[in-house]
């Protein structure tokens, strides 16, 4: 695996990252899945610490480091059509943490001039959002992207889908089972209701410039 240490970069798309060769997987059914499901099942996943990423098709995982610190920022996978940025969250046992901060990102993005809907997905109410935003020649574009949050056991999963998976969501199932893939590791310990769950470089990581 090769890992890239990047600025900040105004295309989430191009952001700096790792590609991981593609290999067939299990199709998901009911994913994406907490670790003590997967535990054994011999499928080769990049570690990350608090997520797990196979391989999937047709699709690159790419991490945003920041330079000064050596911190993740952002992991995404990318596609030739779109990418879907994820997170995951401490939450409460048997709680919907998603429930919760949805309305607050709706409001946020309404605060900050843009819109959001609720529609009902795969894992059941989602945002489709729209947000103004300047391209790097200074002219107005917007931004169209599909929040998704799904609750697992002490976690919540947040993802952003953008491109295609954003602006035609009833057609983008090979997106939804990329995501599906995801295995979540909470660990064990006290966190705050969504604090987010820290994410790392691999230990055998090649880094370069």
């Amino acid at each position: 695996m090769k890992f890239r240490r990047k600025a900040q970069s105004t295309d989430p798309v191009q952001d700096a990252g790792t590609a991981i060769e593609a290999a067939a997987t299990p199709d998901p059914t009911t994913g994406p899945f907490d670790v003590s499901q997967v535990e054994g099942d011999g499928v080769d996943r990049a570690d990350l610490g608090s997520v797990l990423v196979p391989p999937i098709a047709d699709r690159e995982l790419r991490l945003q480091v920041d330079e000064q610190s050596g911190q993740v920022r952002a992991v995404m996978l990318a596609g030739a059509d779109g990418a879907c940025e994820f997170q995951a969250f401490a939450a409460p046992r048997n709680g919907d943490l998603w429930s919760e901060v949805r309305p607050q990102i709706a409001a946020d993005m309404t605060r900050r001039g843009g819109q959001a809907v609720e529609r009902e997905g795969r894992w059941g109410t989602e945002l489709v959002c729209q947000m103004p935003v300047k391209r790097p020649d200074g002219t107005d574009a917007t931004q169209p992207s599909r929040i998704i949050g799904i609750n697992g056991d002490r976690w919540m999963l947040r993802a952003s889908f953008l491109g295609r998976p954003a602006m035609d969501p009833d057609n983008t199932a090979d997106w939804e089972d990329a995501l599906a893939q995801i295995v979540v590791r909470r660990g064990d310990g006290a966190m705050p209701v969504g604090e987010p769950l820290p994410v790392k470089l691999p230990d055998d990581a090649r880094r370069v410039r």
